[in-house]
C-alpha cells in the first residue's frame, strides 16, 4: 500500500490542487499541511489560497507550482 506522500504525488500527477477535505475523504490524510511540507522537502513547490465553501466555511486549497522533475 502506498504511503501518504506517494498518494499525494500520484494525485498531483493528475491535478494540481487539493484541499484538506479532499485529502481526508479520498486518501484518509488527516494532516495535509504536514504532508505538503514533506513534498516541499522533496523539491515540490506550492502556493495556497483561502476559499469559502457554499456555507461560508473557509478552507485552504494547496496549488502545485512545480515538481522536482520540472526544474
Amino acid at each position: 500500500m502506498p504511503n501518504q506522500r506517494e498518494l499525494l504525488v500520484h494525485h498531483f500527477n493528475t491535478t494540481d490542487t487539493i484541499s484538506g477535505v479532499e485529502a481526508a475523504s479520498i486518501y484518509k490524510i488527516r494532516s495535509l499541511p504536514r504532508r505538503i511540507m514533506d513534498l516541499k522537502l522533496m523539491g515540490y513547490e506550492f502556493t495556497s489560497e483561502w476559499r469559502k465553501d457554499p456555507t461560508g466555511q473557509r478552507y485552504k486549497r494547496y496549488i502545485l507550482i512545480s515538481t522536482p522533475e520540472s526544474r
